[in-house]
């Protein structure tokens, strides 16, 4: 085959034309990347050297993209939290900076999931369609930007919305030694959200995997999954993820409180938190304060629940309610961790293991707990005929200590210990069973108007069934008013507490 010369070289005459083009069209972009060494990995941390420019609390990415977030920043070495699985990084590999602080994904489309503090779905259903993202740490609404705390958080549970109400954008602390029915409390009152246009968060922090999935399994079998989101970390997981989890979930709450909704945030529970954050700074070589815990320990639940609050109309309306869990150990309320948190928050519930071996559940010791809000989040309904009542149970316990010791009492005396026992009877109230307002407000004008009071004790849960039943013989207009929970004037309260004396009036006939 015979190459023609001529027709050689305009091929290689237009090769090289076609390169100089390309060459002018290349215009190389030059990234300045930070990058630094493992130095040491530990426990959920690791220690890095080099990255000068790295910030307090930025993302640094490791090999098989592991991502830690930067603690101590000293001069020589930097401190890392690492958010994934370490097992397989050694000293020697090589991180980088990226830039950007910890955030997580936002929205409507987290509604009904189960994620991790990362965003990653835990439930199997497919990737989150949502690119809305903010940062887990963020700076609490300023106090210009807050309203008072007025429109009641209904939780189904009477002994709480009768005695110790809270509000929406309030922090009521829940505490209890294990295994006293503090997370039972929180699942019932999002259990109850429904249909209320309150929207819930369950962060789970630290949990046991059987927990969750019992949690999980309750909340699906009640059709509470349509409005809640569950953040979950396992005992098993990272110390550090369980050590944003709450924020995280804080982050997700306040995105859906900024668009004018009302939200409930779930901790459960702030002293798995405390002590993963203890073993994080123990790690860290953090100087030790108090039962070990570093001296930042208020710090980091101060600023988490400060971030609960409710918003000025101008700026949506919305609500961040939070629920805090923490255990107590022995009844001791005094410990470090829960007096912490018992002067952050706005009031306490405290379950007692005593109430508990009773069987009186909830177990709520209504003398040391209480709402620092108060009335001002309670219906008006209820401030009408609930107002004596938490002075009439402390009166029948003191007395009722007294009578144990064969003391002779008079009929005053008599007649006052056994309406508490009613009362304390009717605090009583099986798991998952919400009562509603009108119900509840039934039952208050009953036992305050010393109806029940002719019930023997054991026949007061089918009592309070009848009771239950005879709502829908109330005039529609009046069943309308009481689940608003309006105020009652004196004919409405006539007319109610004579359905109640008719209905346990036929209750006597039947049980005669």
């Amino acid at each position: 085959m015979t190459i023609n010369s001529k027709s050689l070289q305009g091929y290689y005459d237009k090769a090289f034309t076609e390169m100089d083009h390309i060459r002018k069209a290349f215009h190389p972009r030059l990234d300045l990347k930070e990058t630094g060494t493992i130095i040491e990995v530990s426990t959920g941390i690791a220690k890095v050297s080099g990255l000068p420019g790295v910030g307090f609390e930025e993302l640094i990415r490791f090999p098989g993209d592991v991502l830690g977030i930067a603690f101590n920043v000293d001069e020589e070495e930097i401190g890392v939290v690492l958010l994934g699985e370490y097992q397989n990084l050694q000293a020697g590999d090589e991180v980088r900076r990226t830039g950007r602080v910890m955030d997580v994904t936002v929205g409507d489309a987290l509604l009904g999931r189960v994620i991790d503090p990362l965003g990653r779905p835990l439930d199997s259903k497919g990737s989150l369609a949502t690119d809305e993202r903010l940062p887990i740490e963020r700076p609490a609404a300023q106090i210009m930007d807050r309203a008072p705390v007025t429109e009641p958080l209904s939780t189904g549970l009477k002994v709480i919305d009768a005695l110790i109400p809270i509000g929406r954008g309030q922090r009521e602390l829940i505490l209890g030694d294990r295994q006293t029915g503090k997370t039972a409390i929180a699942i019932d009152t999002i259990l109850n959200q429904k249909d209320r246009g309150v929207l819930c968060v369950y962060c789970a922090i630290g949990q046991r995997a059987s927990a969750v999935a019992k949690t999980i399994a309750v909340l699906q079998e009640k059709g509470a999954m349509e409005y809640t989101v569950l953040v979950v970390t396992e005992g098993n997981d990272p110390p550090g993820l369980t050590y944003i989890a709450p924020y995280a979930a804080t982050s997700i709450a306040e995105a859906f409180m900024e668009k004018g909704r009302d939200v409930l945030i779930v901790y459960d529970d702030l002293t798995n938190h405390a002590r993963c954050y203890r073993e994080l700074s123990l790690l860290l070589r953090r100087p030790p304060g108090r039962e070990a815990f570093p001296g930042d320990i208020f710090y980091i639940h101060s600023r988490l629940l400060e971030r609960s609050t409710r918003l000025r109309e101008e700026l949506g309306g919305g609500s961040l309610t939070a629920l805090p869990i923490i255990e107590t150990e022995a009844q001791n309320i005094s410990a470090y961790i829960p007096t912490n948190l018992i002067s952050i928050t706005d009031g306490q519930i405290y379950l007692s293991p005593v109430l508990f071996e009773l069987g009186i559940l909830p177990a709520v010791d209504v003398g040391k707990s209480v709402s620092r809000v108060g009335g001002k989040a309670q219906h008006a309904a209820y401030r009408a005929v609930a107002g004596d009542l938490k002075l009439a149970y402390a009166q029948f316990e003191e007395l009722e200590t007294f009578s144990r010791f064969g003391a002779r009492m008079d009929e005053e005396t008599k007649s006052t210990i056994e309406h508490g026992k009613r009362i304390r009877a009717w605090l009583k109230q099986p798991e998952f069973t919400p009562v509603t307002v009108a119900e509840q407000i039934l039952l208050l004008l009953a036992l305050t108007e010393n109806l029940m009071d002719s019930v023997p004790v054991e026949s007061m849960r089918d009592a309070e069934s009848r009771l239950h039943q005879s709502i829908k013989d109330l005039p529609e207009e009046l069943r309308n008013s009481l689940e608003a929970a309006d105020e009652l004037n004196n004919k409405d309260q006539e007319a109610i507490i004579a359905i109640a004396r008719k209905t346990l009036a036929d209750f006597h006939l039947k049980e005669e």
